[in-house]
């Protein structure tokens, strides 16, 4: 994946989208839905019984997702299929889950900087 250089300090639109990502990211509900999307695009009825949840709880959070753009649909007859939006949200995804395995299972840390030497 080619990354970007990250401005310091950041784009203020750039801090408003992250902003509203986290805040659409933060509910378990929508999580768990992103997360049964990684790897297939799905119907809320699919999505429903997969987590377990109501169809109503399913689409009132699949809209949350659409507004903050990080699904899409598809139609196909009287039928609407939710993917994600793009990659960078099944890395972000992969990257958050990674990291709570680490804390859960006592893992070592990957640092992001390098250690300096002492002198």
């Amino acid at each position: 994946m080619r990354r970007h250089a990250l401005a310091m300090p950041p784009d203020p639109q750039d801090l408003a989208h992250v902003t509203g990502l986290f805040q659409a990211l933060a509910d378990s509900t929508r999580l768990s839905l992103l997360l049964a999307l990684i790897d297939a695009e799905r119907t809320v009825t699919d999505l429903s019984e997969t987590l377990r949840q109501p169809q109503s709880t399913v689409s009132r959070h699949l809209a949350t997702l659409r507004h903050t753009r990080l699904v899409q649909t598809r139609r196909d007859g009287p039928r609407v299929y939710y993917r994600l939006a793009d990659v960078h949200l099944t890395h972000l995804l992969t990257e958050a889950f990674s990291h709570a395995q680490h804390a859960r299972l006592g893992l070592p840390d990957h640092p992001a900087v390098p250690a300096r030497e002492p002198q």
